[in-house]
């Protein structure tokens, strides 16, 4: 069984209808492989969604957190992103703080990283990611 995590871009396709991202998903979940809506992709989706007052992306956002589920985000993850960040702006790199939470999210429950932006996350090596795109 793979345990994935969807990253924001690959949540945004699911919602605007994307057949090979809709087929993947029910392909995964078929075979018994889980997917996390991390808690920070929850929030990055669901205030823009908000934003823009799409009334039936919500609803179908709303769907598939219900059946994936959304994890916290506690002290410890909170402790260890703090060292992520730093480490790399020690060597000169820049990473966004939700790209870096959602990846120590990852690390920390042994999820892969699904996403469209593999280069955001490239220098977080222990992070498992794929792209499905």
């Amino acid at each position: 069984m793979i345990h994935y995590a969807l990253d924001t871009n690959i949540v945004t396709y699911y919602l605007k209808g994307n057949v090979t991202i809709i087929n993947r998903v029910t392909n995964e979940t078929d075979n018994g492989n889980t997917i996390i809506i991390p808690p920070t992709v929850f929030y990055e989706t669901k205030r823009w969604l908000l934003v823009i007052n799409s009334k039936k992306k919500l609803e179908l956002f709303e769907t598939m957190c219900s059946l994936s589920g959304i994890g916290i985000i506690d002290r410890e993850i909170l402790e260890t992103a703090s060292v992520v960040f730093s480490n790399l702006q020690k060597r000169g790199i820049t990473i966004g703080d939700n790209d870096i939470l959602i990846a120590v999210y990852c690390i920390h429950h042994n999820l892969t990283l699904v996403t469209n932006n593999t280069e955001h996350f490239k220098h977080i090596a222990t992070l498992k990611q794929v792209n499905w795109l």
